[in-house]
């Protein structure tokens, strides 16, 4: 007798985000002096994509990527000290919540709000994704 294995049919795709836009927070970040001495106010938007295995359960807060505990963790590291450059900042916050393993993507905007005349605001964007393990071999 054979036994026939059956893939079990997936009936949709499934894609889960956690959105933060347009946090506003006073930090210290810059290369010039005048950055150094006083607080700037910089702008915030992350689009953080989750695991498709992963799956929120009313029971259980740790089955979901809270978005207050990305705003803390982002207060907390804007806190620490003076950051040169956005790109630096980005990596920290990268770093950080890349611990979380439900995270599968990050999409992080970082924006100086008032440090360049004639502009809303300047800034970088940068978009960082686990390398999934079977991918490597």
């Amino acid at each position: 007798m054979k036994v026939i294995k059956f893939k079990q049919n997936k009936n949709y795709n499934y894609k889960r985000k956690v959105l933060i836009k347009d946090l506003i927070l006073k930090i210290s970040v810059g290369i010039h002096a005048f950055e150094k001495k006083k607080k700037q106010r910089v702008r915030f938007n992350i689009e953080v994509l989750l695991n498709s295995n992963a799956f929120p359960n009313d029971n259980n807060l740790n089955s979901i990527v809270n978005y207050e505990n990305i705003i803390i963790n982002i207060k907390n590291i804007t806190k620490r000290r003076h950051f040169l450059l956005l790109e630096a900042l980005a990596e920290e916050i990268f770093l950080k919540l890349f611990r979380e393993t439900k995270i599968k993507k990050i999409k992080l905007r970082i924006e100086k709000l008032d440090i360049i005349k004639n502009t809303t605001s300047v800034g970088i964007e940068i978009e960082k994704s686990k390398i999934n393990e079977y991918s490597k071999r």
